[in-house]
Parts: structure tokens; C-alpha cells; sequence
């Protein structure tokens, strides 16, 4: 009998070389315990077919399904001109909803002596539309066939796993692999305490791998589900009890204002009462100032709730006692943007040590990678020598070069694009780890907010200051009715003759560089079916200013233009200088310019849930009503036009981070392995299990308490090793 092979034997000495290669490249597996940690994503009953109505636009897919219809079309062509090429066409159905499948040429021949009607197999493609039809082109299939001696019942009611598959190996294959590697099941080390395991009723770690993946029964795949979630939820928590534990005896500077002081000067001066939740968050944000070990805080907040607001005071606290903070922006246009509205807010306060400055004022200094030679020598200088209190920077702020005299506070604006390294090296730079406070304006479930961000505490703003005007959205299908988008260029020239100004935003820039033809880059496959290329800021601007936005003053906005020219377009936006600036998602955060009432997002299908919601919050900032207008040319039945549908259907944020996370799935939580395919949560579904994830929570902390190291558990050490691979240990440590 063969030896069964280790957890850790390379997938390439158990399934061979070529297999191994594409396991590695397309899903990122490369020894048998990464293949047994392959879970299905669901189960086919050959009894109860697939519904094809749900399908996802441009996702590979496998379906399992029965030929209805069959059908052999011959046609001219360029490579057959006498009308030898051959199309099969091939209708699918579930009872519910029909798809349809296309071969082409060479690859009709074995498809149409096999699908005949009534067959039943599954079928694995990437879903595209044609005709405004959906279809898979060119299935790779597997016929669904009984053993001589199953019974029609033992057929039909076999469960059939469905896994995470690609283009390159399809699931079916995959279920083979997983065959051969099975047995090594048995070799798994429990990670969960005993008492854990016992006191929850869970099956043992080996039973549970084995029921994943060979269910006889729905309660098989019930009892391994329920494990498989506890050991990602309580691993994953544990990991964040530990840093958090370790943050705890880390020492800080206590930063305590004073009576009397910048903040209280500032104060005096708001124009407006702080509403009751900035007032709420900025006590939670002092108390945590005046501990003696540093504060983690995350700051989520709806689009203009007043975030900002919350971390100038927090950082005048802090210059109050004796500290200096450091504003840390992801973009040099954002980064400008907050240096104006700060030093707007804070008046002469802003003017420390000028003349015409206040007394109790500082300096509030911008630093950028782009600053001319003399203002950036200046602003380190500032900086070192601790005549400026707050400065506002981008990625700029890290470099070695920058010295502060006392960093006591870093505020990290837009959390999701800054480096886990990027924030580390600027935490580095205190004499103590400075204070930490990290805000997002995207919203965050709280099971999300207990696993990406479960080392923070986390505050929330969810009121809207007073004065703030609703946003109507509406979804205009360019495709069906082409009117629809006449009528969206006449509201903006409305909104324009009412005296106000415009965004239109655009998926890509469409300079040359931006062009694959030109630039030499291929497009990747599954762009190939598309029948266009997104549409460009460059090419947009021109055909409006031609066309239907003729006469009215239209500039470009984007990420390549130099840093000058970005601010000063930026600028004559802000004084009303520019009717319509047409931009790229560069206008996402932070721009505020509250005479801008309209947006206009072309190829609006192209962008995430939570990229639309921060786009549309530039509009309506003001006193006026604003107006969002989604255009797209998605066909109403996909996916793409009722995520639009639910955008347009809410302004809340919350809601709308449910929705974003239940169709982009949950990514890596980590955060590290954003692009890859692999995710440390493979079976946990962070919207759906905030039970589990609230108990693990709980769990974790207590044994953390009892034992940080975990001297007692050596499994779940071990376990913990495999989950914190190096970039993720990093990302980690350095939060």
C-alpha cells in the first residue's frame, strides 16, 4: 500500500509536474495541505440543476445542466469561403432559465456527436453576452454519467462538489486531484483547544476535511462547514488578540491638551456646533490620547460626516501638548485639498510664528514628492525643528530625509491605499510610537471591522452635518434608450445655468500610454470579447466640448498630468472658473468643492459599489441638491446593472458595504494578497458569519490573556505560523 503523502509534500511529487504548475499559478495551491484547504464552493444534486438565471457577467463559471437543443449552422468565412465553417449552437437549461453554448470551426466535431438532447453534463466557461444573449463560447465539459450499477435514485441524489476553478483547470479535474490527496486528511493537526472543540459540539478537524469534500449527506457539508468557519474565525482572531496584546505594552507619549490652548482657540472660532457624534468620537479619541500606550483608533464615517473635522482637533490636542501630527494622504491632490481646508478652518491659527499670526498658533506645512527644491528644504526644516505643528503629506513624509522634532500623532487618511510598510515607517519616526488614527470613508460592516481591522477600536460617524442635501441617483441605460443620455448632458447644462459646476468621472485616461495597441500590451483574454475599451477622460472631454456640452468651460482632471497642473485645475474648480472637470477616479476622496451639484459616471458598470458611493459623495456638498447620474450600456438582467440599481436605491454607506462585500467576496482579509486568488478565509463569509466571528473573538482574547505565547498550544501555534506567512506576519506586526 502507497504511503500516504505529508501535509507539506509539493503537489508536484503527488500529481505531477504539469497539474502542479497550473494549481500553483491559477489558484495558488502548491502542497496537499493547500489543496485539502480547496473547499467546494457549493454542490450539485445531479436530480437538481443549476439556476442559469443568476449567473455572474465575465466570471468563469460551472454548471452542471441538460442539453435541450442542438443545432449545426455552416457559413462562409474568410478562412472557409465556400461556406465550409461550422457553428454549433447548443441551448442548456435548469427548468428555470436556458444559456447558450457556441463551438466554433475545428472544436465543433466531438461537442455535437456528444451533447445531444437530453444529455446532462457540467459545463465550465467564462460567461459573456452576445446578441444580448448570455453564453459561454467554447465550454471546456464533462458528461454526467451513472456506474453501471447505481440506481436512478443514488444518481440523482449524489452531491457533486463544485470548486474554485479557472480557464486552465476546470473543477471537475480539480475533484479528481482532490481524490488522490484525500486520505493525507487523517495527518491534520487540530488547532482548536479541546475544550473549544468540545463545548461547541464541533467534529474534529480530519473528519471535517473529509466531509467537505466527499458529503454523503447536506448534513455532512452542515457539520464541516460549522468547523472549517470556527478554525478560520478563531485562527484569524487569535493573530489579532496577539497584536493587540503586544500593542498594550508598547509605551507612548500621554497627549493631553490644555485648557486654554490651540484647540480651545479653535473652538471658539467654529462658525457651527460640532454634531453630537463628532463630539461622541473626539471624546473617545482624547481619552485615548491621554493613556501612556499608543492608540489604535480606525474613524469610519459616511461621505461628509465631518472626519476631517474630528482629526484637526485631534491634532491640535495634540500640539497643544507639545507633540506634532502628521496628516498622511494617499494622493497629492488630496493631499492639497486638506492642507487648504485646513488651514481655511483654522484661520490665523494656521499662522504660527508669522507675523499677523496668533499667539497660541502653529504652522501647518504641506510636503509632496513634486515641491520645488527651496519649499521642500523649508518644510523638513519646519518639520525638525518643531516650528511646524501639523503637516499634511503624501507617501513624501516617509523618506529617510524627513526628521520630526516629536511625532506624537499620525492620522492616515484612506486607510484601504496606503502600504502596511508606508504607515510603519512613518510610525517609526516618533521618539514613541506615536498615537495612530486611521480614517475611512468607505463604510465597514462590523464583522469586516473585527477581522480586517479587529486590531483597532473602531468610532463611527454616521450623522451628516447640518445643511447637507440629499443626493438623487438614477441609473441611465445608454443602450436601450439612447435619449436617456441627451437628457443627462441637458440636466448638467441646467445645473451649469443655475450657476453651478459638474463631474463627469471615466474609467481610464486614453493617452497613448493608456492605449495597448500603441503601448505594446497585450490585452488580457477576457478583455478580448469586450467590444470596447472603457471610456477615456481625453476622449469624453472632447466630444463633449464638440458636442453637447459646446460653450460651457470643460477642463481634464487625471493621474498623469503633473503635479502643478493637477492643482491648478483643481484650483480654478474650486474658485468656479471650470463648468465641467471630467476626471478619473482621482476625484474619489477629499474633494470639496460644495458649488458642484451634478456627476455624470460614464461606464459606471466598471467601478465597485464603494467607488461609486465615494464618487458620488463630491456632490451635493453644499446648500443645493446634488445629482448622480450612473450611465451604462449593461443589458437590465446583469449583475452590473442591479448593483447599479442598489447604488442608485440608497445613500447608505453601510448598506452599500454589505452589498459591495457579498459580490466582491471577501478578498483577503489581511489585506496583503488583495490580487491573488487565495484568501485566508476560504470557507468564512464575513457578512453572514458575525456570530462566529463576535464568539472567536471573545475565545481568542481569553487564551491570549491567559497565555500570549501560546506555550500550551502547540497546534494552534503551528497553525498560526501557516496562516501568518511572511508578508502577512509583516502586515501584522506593523498594522
Amino acid at each position: 500500500m502507497d504511503a500516504v503523502p505529508a501535509l507539506d509534500e509539493p503537489l508536484k511529487k503527488v500529481l505531477g509536474p504539469a497539474t502542479a504548475k497550473v494549481m500553483a499559478e491559477h489558484l495558488g495551491l502548491h502542497t496537499v495541505g493547500d489543496l485539502l484547504h480547496h473547499y467546494p464552493r457549493r454542490y450539485e444534486e445531479r436530480g437538481q440543476l443549476t439556476h442559469l438565471a443568476d449567473l455572474p457577467m465575465d466570471e468563469h463559471v460551472t454548471v452542471v445542466a441538460q442539453v435541450a437543443d442542438a443545432r449545426l449552422h455552416t457559413f462562409a468565412s474568410a478562412k472557409a469561403p465556400r461556406g465550409k465553417g461550422q457553428r454549433l449552437e447548443v441551448t442548456i437549461t435548469d427548468g428555470s432559465g436556458r444559456l447558450q453554448l457556441v463551438f466554433f470551426g475545428a472544436g465543433v466535431h466531438k461537442p455535437h456527436k456528444e451533447l445531444l438532447p437530453g444529455t446532462r453534463a457540467m459545463f465550465a466557461g467564462r460567461v459573456s453576452v452576445f446578441n444580448r444573449r448570455m453564453q459561454l463560447a467554447h465550454p471546456a465539459y464533462e458528461l454526467l454519467r451513472g456506474d453501471a450499477e447505481e440506481t436512478v435514485e443514488t444518481w440523482a441524489g449524489a452531491l457533486i462538489p463544485i470548486y474554485p476553478a479557472t480557464a486552465k483547470l476546470e473543477s471537475w479535474k480539480i475533484g479528481k486531484a482532490l481524490q488522490t490527496v484525500l486520505p493525507s486528511a487523517q495527518e491534520a493537526v487540530d488547532p482548536l483547544p479541546d475544550s473549544l472543540r468540545a463545548g461547541r459540539g464541533l467534529v474534529a478537524l480530519p473528519e471535517a476535511l473529509l466531509k467537505i469534500h466527499r458529503p454523503h449527506t447536506k448534513a455532512d457539508i452542515e457539520d464541516a462547514r460549522a468547523r472549517l468557519k470556527w478554525d478560520e474565525a478563531f485562527v484569524l482572531q487569535v493573530a489579532l488578540a496577539r497584536r493587540r496584546h503586544a500593542d498594550a505594552q508598547l509605551p507612548a507619549v500621554a497627549r493631553r491638551p490644555g485648557p486654554d490652548g490651540l484647540l480651545a482657540a479653535f473652538d471658539d472660532r467654529l462658525p457651527f456646533t460640532l454634531t453630537e457624534g463628532q463630539q461622541k468620537v473626539s471624546a473617545e479619541i482624547f481619552t485615548d490620547l491621554a493613556t501612556e500606550h499608543p492608540m489604535h483608533r480606525l474613524l469610519q464615517g459616511e461621505v461628509g460626516s465631518g472626519k476631517t473635522m474630528v482629526a484637526l482637533r485631534a491634532m491640535l490636542a495634540v500640539v497643544d501638548a507639545g507633540g506634532q501630527a502628521a496628516m498622511l494622504a494617499p494622493t497629492e491632490v488630496l493631499a492639497q485639498q486638506h492642507h487648504r481646508s485646513v488651514t481655511e478652518m483654522m484661520g490665523e491659527l494656521a499662522e504660527g510664528g508669522m507675523l499677523g499670526g496668533a499667539e497660541t498658533g502653529t504652522k501647518v506645512t504641506l510636503l509632496t514628492g513634486s515641491m520645488a527644491t527651496a519649499a521642500r528644504r523649508q518644510a523638513l526644516l519646519d518639520l525638525a525643528t518643531a516650528e511646524a505643528g501639523i503637516v499634511i503629506g503624501t507617501h513624501a513624509l516617509i523618506e529617510d530625509k524627513v526628521k520630526f522634532h516629536d511625532l506624537g500623532l499620525v492620522v492616515v487618511d484612506e486607510q484601504h491605499r496606503f502600504g502596511v510598510e508606508q504607515r510603519d515607517a512613518l510610525r517609526g519616526k516618533g521618539k514613541q510610537p506615536p498615537h495612530l488614527l486611521v480614517m475611512t470613508a468607505t463604510p465597514i460592516p462590523r464583522t469586516v471591522a473585527m477581522t480586517v481591522f479587529g486590531d483597532l477600536e473602531t468610532s463611527v460617524l454616521d450623522q451628516l452635518p447640518a445643511g447637507r442635501s440629499p443626493i438623487a441617483s438614477h441609473v441611465v441605460p445608454a443602450a436601450d434608450k439612447p435619449h436617456f443620455l441627451a437628457r443627462a448632458w441637458e440636466r448638467v447644462r441646467e445645473e451649469v445655468a443655475n450657476g453651478h459646476q459638474a463631474y463627469v468621472v471615466c474609467p481610464r485616461i486614453g493617452d497613448e500610454e493608456d492605449d495597448p495597441k500603441k503601448s505594446g500590451r497585450k490585452k488580457p483574454p477576457e478583455d478580448e470579447a469586450e467590444k470596447r475599451p472603457p471610456l477615456a477622460v481625453l476622449d469624453i472631454a472632447e466630444q463633449l466640448a464638440r458636442g453637447p456640452l459646446k460653450g460651457l468651460r470643460v477642463e481634464v482632471l487625471h493621474g498623469r498630468m503633473q503635479p502643478d497642473d493637477k492643482d491648478a485645475v483643481m484650483r480654478r474648480f474650486t474658485a468656479g472658473d471650470v463648468d465641467v472637470l471630467v476626471a478619473t477616479t482621482v476625484i474619489e476622496v477629499g474633494v470639496n468643492v460644495p458649488n458642484a451639484t451634478a456627476m455624470v459616471i460614464m461606464d459606471a458598470d466598471r467601478f465597485g459599489v464603494s467607488q461609486l458611493h465615494q464618487l458620488r459623495g463630491r456632490v451635493g456638498r453644499g446648500s443645493a441638491p446634488g445629482l448622480c447620474l450612473l450611465v451604462t450600456e449593461m443589458p437590465e438582467a446583469s449583475a452590473a446593472r442591479q448593483r447599479l440599481g442598489a447604488v442608485a436605491g440608497t445613500l447608505d454607506g453601510f448598506e452599500l458595504s454589505r452589498i459591495d462585500l457579498e459580490q466582491r467576496r471577501e478578498g483577503d482579509v489581511l489585506g496583503q494578497a488583495q490580487s491573488g486568488t487565495r484568501s485566508s478565509l476560504r470557507m468564512l463569509a464575513v457578512i453572514d458569519d458575525e456570530e462566529i466571528i463576535a464568539e472567536a473573538r471573545e475565545e481568542a482574547a481569553r487564551i491570549v490573556a491567559a497565555d500570549p505565547d501560546l506555550t500550551g498550544l502547540p497546534a494552534l501555534r503551528t497553525a498560526l505560523d501557516a496562516l501568518l506567512d511572511e508578508e502577512r506576519e509583516q502586515y501584522l506586526e506593523k498594522g
